[in-house]
């Protein structure tokens, strides 16, 4: 699970009750580096701690995503006819 938040006290705050690695996160399309927020990588904690952690430090959860992309729908052979 990755935790994020807007302050680097926060975010070692956090990582230090719960043992978690603090990193330096990216929004896509951001250029200043004042802006990206701070993350938190954490392993297996207890939720109901975490949710207690974010909501006293304003920060919020986002699951790593493991799941494979789906594959797209298949192409038509031929175009559609709207009329006759």
């Amino acid at each position: 699970m990755i935790a994020y938040f807007w302050e680097q006290d926060d975010a070692v705050a956090v990582a230090e009750r719960l043992g978690g690695e603090v990193r330096r996160g990216r929004f896509h399309g951001e250029d200043d580096d004042e802006d990206h927020p701070w993350l938190v990588v954490l392993d297996d904690v207890d939720q109901a701690a975490l949710d207690e952690l974010l909501s006293e430090h304003d920060g919020w959860l986002e699951p790593e995503s493991d799941a494979a992309p789906t594959a797209p729908p298949p192409l038509p052979d031929a175009p559609k006819r709207f009329k006759k």
